[in-house]
C-alpha cells in the first residue's frame, strides 16, 4: 500500500514479441553484449538483427554487462531485476 492506503502497482517498459524473445535469450545464457554507450547484442554468437532493439533494452536497463570491459569488448549479458521481472511474466508484451 501506499501512503494514501492504495495498493501500489509496479510499471514495467512494454516491449515487443521480438525484445521478449531476447529478453528470454539473455536469460537463458545466451547472449554477450559489447561494451558500448550503444552496446550491440549478441545471441549464440551471433549478431542480434535489430540492434535498435538491443540498444532500448539496454537504455530502458533491462539488460546489462555482467562486467566493465575494454571498448567494443563482447562480454556476458544478464538481465536485470526489471527485465527478469518481464520474462517471468509479470508484464505482458506490447502486440
Amino acid at each position: 500500500m501506499d501512503g494514501d492506503g492504495q495498493p501500489r502497482t509496479t510499471v514495467h517498459p512494454l516491449v515487443n514479441h521480438r525484445m521478449l524473445a531476447m529478453l528470454r535469450a539473455v536469460g537463458a545464457g545466451r547472449g554477450l553484449v559489447s561494451c558500448s554507450s550503444e552496446p550491440d547484442l549478441f545471441i549464440d554468437g551471433l549478431s542480434c538483427g535489430d540492434q535498435f532493439a538491443a540498444h532500448a533494452l539496454a537504455h530502458l536497463g533491462l539488460i546489462s554487462a555482467t562486467c566493465t570491459g575494454r571498448p567494443g569488448e563482447l562480454v556476458p549479458a544478464v538481465l536485470t531485476p526489471a527485465g527478469e521481472a518481464i520474462v517471468t511474466g509479470e508484464q505482458r508484451p506490447a502486440a
